[in-house]
């Protein structure tokens, strides 16, 4: 089915005719549309014009009205204040708009006009640690990313780019070398909490042996040296920690709702053999050059407490090298071999300097050309209750498992309470749908280069702006849909509409325009924004439209279809989210 055209869109281009006719000597002006309190929208447009054309703005807009042929979407238009025109639409355009939208399932959203390929570096991990609550943002942030844009059309590959190299896996890999027999297990036979407790039990070993034992320390440098060089045996120890790592990782994404699939993830060790050739063509080209025996790219406006210049290191003195080699490695294999038109980094804000300098040196190295953009989806940090850096009792970084197992808990207990008809197991099953949404929603519902608070208590909430608002709202109508039986929701477009109805109706409309609004600014909040606002206008519409009780059969059928609607837009724009909608709670 062919996308549908929004009211907002059709109101647009009849008031631009109406500028053009009325007024040819303004050529091709936009209109300014946007919704109204006052009516269903208001251009503010001709303002801009009058100036421009030195004529009354009230004049003019009353030229531009007599221009505007009678049709069966504009009901009324009036000239108000400074030259305003306030439209309102007829009720049958906007139920008939409506019907167009919920036969399609899509809900006649188009594609975007001209899709590429984005590859989205989010959910980076590292090997033989512990995700923490700082693991949280990228991603959930990331994965309503990937989800919202493969949704418009977008090719989408996901990357990552987990923490698995380093001169810390020397220590580890010599401790495993000494007790070979530490992780002889095979990694399917164990969960994510017993590979964490292993991989825990292994590094304080080793941290306590490196720490105390100068020759045990010595071995483990000599260790890192043999990584580095592609030592058989040292990968292969190397490699089990990673493997034990991603029983962790996995088991933690699944407590999250979501999906890591092996061949997405390619950490910094998957551009080992690119580095020495990124720096050689950095150097060759002059965009690099050597201080101080590092290999370095300078930035005027890049400078330090002392005035003086400060640097992106992408070969360290003693030979190593550093996050940028890596970085910069990466962008090359994106661009050149994943033919990515859009690199988007869903990455801490403290970071953006480094990206920013990355992705200038690659722009001058001509890996970023001008059909290519890197964006970093800067987020930034969760915050406790009292406005610090979220934190224990005891001032350790919250384990990212303990924070999903107490939401679980929480809204376990709300559904609980809540729950009339629903078995034990449905409850738990609710429980978790229930506690992960919340937690994903509290972190997509605030634009994410701010700072949240993370309160539980207000998270699991059914008041106020949370997705158990919004799921209760899904589940409402699912009810509703249940007691009416044989009753099949219907668009009657030859119905009066109520306000509440209206206001419900062009909200609906507005979908596809939100999520091209989102997808093109990677700004998933605004689409929480939308749904948060549609319940409400819902909780609205059910409060003073009765459904099934409603004068007639044909409005009884209209106001489901509104019902229905609703809904499959809810279940859309929170699967969007990575958030689950439950039939009932």
């Amino acid at each position: 089915m062919a996308p549908v055209t929004s009211l907002a869109s059709t109101v647009d281009q009849r008031i631009a005719d109406a500028l053009s006719a009325a007024l040819p000597e303004a050529g091709s002006a936009d209109p300014l549309l946007r919704r109204s309190d006052r009516a269903d929208f208001q251009a503010n447009g001709i303002l801009a014009l009058a100036k421009k054309l030195k004529g009354n703005p009230r004049e003019l807009a009353g030229q531009v009205v007599a221009a505007l042929a009678a049709n069966d979407v504009i009901k009324e238009i009036e000239v108000s204040g400074p030259g305003f025109l306030n439209i309102t639409l007829t009720d049958r355009a906007i139920t008939e708009t409506l019907a167009a939208r919920a036969a399609d399932d899509r809900l006649g959203v188009p594609f975007a006009p001209h899709p590429g390929t984005t590859v989205i570096d989010y959910a980076q991990p590292n090997v033989a640690k512990e995700m923490h609550v700082g693991h949280l943002r990228s991603a959930v942030i990331g994965a309503a990313m990937v989800e919202i844009l493969e949704f418009t059309g977008e090719k989408v590959v996901r990357r990552h780019h987990i923490g698995d190299w380093g001169t810390q896996f020397g220590m580890l890999i010599q401790y495993l070398t000494e007790h070979p027999h530490e992780l002889d297990h095979r990694t399917g036979d164990i969960d994510g909490e017993t590979a964490m407790s292993n991989l825990n039990r292994l590094y304080k070993a080793s941290r306590a042996l490196f720490d105390s034992d100068e020759e045990f320390k010595a071995r483990s440098r000599d260790r890192v040296v043999a990584l580095q060089a592609g030592d058989k045996e040292t990968l292969a120890l190397w490699q089990k920690f990673v493997d034990e790592s991603k029983i962790y990782f996995y088991s933690v994404f699944d407590k999250l709702d979501m999906e890591i699939h092996d061949p997405d993830v390619v950490g910094e060790s998957g551009y080992n053999d690119m580095l020495e050739d990124t720096c050689r063509i950095l150097e060759e080209t002059g965009v690099a050059v050597r201080s101080e025996g590092a290999l370095c790219v300078f930035f005027d406006d890049v400078l330090g407490p002392d005035g003086n210049r400060v640097p992106l290191i992408v070969k360290k003195s003693n030979g190593g090298y550093g996050y940028a080699a890596t970085d910069l490695s990466a962008i090359r294999d994106r661009v050149m071999r994943l033919d990515a038109t859009t690199l988007l980094y869903v990455v801490d804000a403290r970071q953006s300097l480094h990206f920013k300098m990355v992705f200038e040196t690659a722009r001058r190295a001509g890996w970023l050309g001008e059909g290519t953009k890197a964006v970093q989806l800067a987020f930034g940090t969760v915050l406790g209750k009292d406005g610090k850096p979220f934190k224990t009792r005891e001032g350790e970084t919250v384990r990212l498992e303990d924070l999903l197992d107490e939401a679980v808990e929480r809204a376990t207990a709300v559904v609980r309470e809540k729950a009339r008809d629903l078995t034990e197991q449905e409850i738990a099953e609710r429980g978790g749908q229930v506690g992960i949404g919340a937690v994903k929603y509290a972190d997509l519902s605030t634009s994410a280069v701010r700072d949240y608070k993370f309160d539980l208590d207000q998270m699991v909430s059914l008041h106020g702006d949370t997705s158990v608002y919004i799921q209760y709202a899904y589940a409402r109508i699912q009810s509703i849909v249940r007691k009416a039986g044989d009753v099949s929701p219907a668009a009657h477009a030859e119905l009066e509409l109520a306000p509440a109805e209206r206001a419900l109706g062009l909200h609906l409309d507005q979908f596809g325009e939100v999520l091209a609004e989102v997808a093109t600014a990677y700004e998933p909040h605004r689409l929480a924004a939308y749904l948060y606002q549609l319940a409400s206008l819902f909780t609205t519409f059910y409060d003073q439209c009765p459904v099934l009780k409603a004068e007639s059969p044909a409005l009884v059928e209209n106001r489901l279809f509104l019902c229905a609607l609703t809904a499959q837009t809810l279940e859309q724009g929170l699967t969007l989210l990575g958030i689950r909608t439950p039939e009932r709670l």
